[in-house]
């Protein structure tokens, strides 16, 4: 009974272990990964806004991934390109 008790204590303590052990190797790519995915959702945000208030102006952009992770990760200056390279080729 004992020896029962030990051997699954070893188990828990081995499996917290590991748990510790994977969360400290991903933490970086997580972070990464994690910040990569807010600011996608925010350039989403800005091309719903960028679509909504631009059809006074006659400017839009596609809603897809692709767009919304270029302003997403280059901000401002990614929208500029995006829109000159719609309306230049």
């Amino acid at each position: 009974m004992a020896n029962n008790i030990l051997s699954d204590a070893l188990v828990i303590v081995a499996a917290v272990f590991i748990l510790w052990l994977v969360v400290k190797l991903f933490r970086g790519p997580l972070k990464f990964l994690f910040k990569l995915l807010i600011n996608t959702g925010l350039g989403f945000v800005a091309l719903f806004l960028l679509n909504f208030f631009g059809d006074f102006l006659g400017i839009s952009l596609g809603m897809n991934w692709i767009n919304a992770l270029v302003i997403g990760v280059f901000g401002f200056p990614g929208l500029v390109l995006l829109l000159l390279i719609k309306y230049l080729f």
